[in-house]
C-alpha cells in the first residue's frame, strides 16, 4: 500500500507528461484507444466521486468568510472564458462542430488542477478551491444555459438534456464522495493516497478515447484547433489576472484567479461534447486537457519566482 501511494503521488506530480503520452498513444492507436469512448462518462464520474472523497465543509466556510472575492473568480470564470471561446470562434474560421466544441469547453467548471497550479504558483490555494467548487455546483445550471446562449448558432443543443447529464455526471458522484467521507472515513483515509493515480487513468483515457476516435479531423484541423485552445487558455491567464486587479485584489489571489479563469474541467467538455454534439467537437476539450496542464504549471512556476509587483521597495 506504501509503494501504491508513492506512485500515486509521483503520478500526479507528472500528470501532464502521462496526458501527453495519452494523447500521441490515442493517435497513433485509435482502433484501441476508441474503444474507451463509450466509458467517457463513467471515467468522469469516478473521478468527479474522487473529488468528493476530499470536499470539506471548510471549502464552503471559505465561501462565507470573503463570499465578495469567490463572487469574482465565479462570474470571471463564467464571464471571461465563454466571451473568449465566441470571439475566437468569431475571427478564425473553423468547422461548426469545432466552434460548438471551443464554446463547451470554454463554458464549463473550473478544473480541479487548477488548486494544484494555485498552491505551485504560491497563490491562495483556499480561494482557488472555493471557486473551482462554487463552479462545479454551478454547472449544471450555468453552462446549459451558456452553450445554448452561444453555440445554438453552429449546432443544436439540448440544454435540458445537457443540465441532467451535468447532474448525473458531477453532482451525484461528488455527494456520494461526500456522503461516504462521512459514513466510512476510515475507509475514505486509506483510500485518499491513491486518489491521484485514479484521477490520471480517467482523465488519459479520456483524452486518449477522444484523440482516438478523433484522428481523422485531428489530421485535418488538429493544427488549428491548437491555436485556438493555446489562445482561449492564454487570453483566459491574461484576462482572469487583470480583472481581479482592477477589482482591488492582491498579487496573492490575482495568482490564484488568473490559474481558476484559465483551466477548465476539460473532461466535463469532453463528455458533453461526444454525447451531444459529435467526436470532432470533443477534440478542443481534449485538446485542452493537454494543453492547460503544460501552460498551467509553466505560469505557476513564473508566478512563483515573481516579487509582489504591489509591495514597496525594499530600502
Amino acid at each position: 500500500m506504501k509503494f501504491l501511494a508513492s506512485f500515486s503521488a509521483f503520478v500526479g506530480k507528472t500528470f501532464s507528461i502521462w496526458v501527453i503520452l495519452f494523447a500521441v498513444l490515442g493517435f497513433f492507436f485509435p482502433a484501441f484507444f476508441k474503444q474507451f469512448a463509450p466509458w467517457i462518462v463513467v471515467l468522469l464520474g469516478i473521478i468527479m466521486f474522487g473529488m468528493g472523497l476530499t470536499i470539506s465543509i471548510d471549502d464552503f466556510r471559505e465561501l462565507a468568510r470573503r463570499p465578495h472575492e469567490v463572487a469574482i473568480g465565479v462570474i470571471a470564470h463564467f464571464g471571461i472564458m465563454p466571451a473568449l471561446a465566441l470571439l475566437l470562434t468569431r475571427i478564425i474560421p473553423m468547422p461548426p462542430e469545432v466552434a460548438a466544441g471551443v464554446i463547451l469547453v470554454g463554458c464549463c467548471p473550473g478544473g480541479t488542477s487548477s488548486n494544484v497550479m494555485t498552491y505551485l504558483a504560491r497563490g491562495d490555494v483556499a480561494l482557488s478551491v472555493a471557486c473551482t467548487s462554487v463552479t462545479t455546483l454551478a454547472a449544471p445550471i450555468v453552462t446549459p444555459f451558456l452553450v445554448w446562449m452561444f453555440a445554438s448558432q453552429y449546432l443544436p443543443v439540448n440544454a435540458w438534456s445537457m443540465f441532467i447529464s451535468i447532474v448525473q455526471v458531477i453532482i451525484v458522484p461528488l455527494l456520494l464522495g461526500f456522503i461516504a467521507q462521512k459514513a466510512v472515513p476510515g475507509l475514505v483515509r486509506a483510500a485518499i493516497p491513491v486518489l491521484p493515480l485514479v484521477s490520471v487513468i480517467g482523465i488519459v483515457l479520456i483524452v486518449a478515447a477522444v484523440v482516438g476516435a478523433s484522428k481523422a479531423a485531428i489530421v485535418q484541423s488538429g493544427p488549428l484547433i491548437f491555436v485556438v485552445v493555446v489562445l482561449h487558455n492564454g487570453l483566459g491567464y491574461l484576462f482572469g489576472y487583470y480583472a481581479s486587479k482592477v477589482l482591488g485584489l492582491n498579487f496573492y489571489k490575482r495568482k490564484a484567479l488568473a490559474i481558476e479563469v484559465g483551466m477548465q474541467n476539460s473532461g466535463l467538455g469532453a463528455a458533453l461534447a461526444t454525447a451531444y454534439f459529435s467526436p470532432i467537437a470533443a477534440v478542443p476539450s481534449a485538446i485542452f486537457s493537454v494543453w492547460h496542464n503544460i501552460s498551467g504549471a509553466t505560469l505557476a512556476n513564473w508566478f512563483a519566482s515573481r516579487n509582489d509587483p504591489d509591495a514597496p521597495p525594499r530600502a
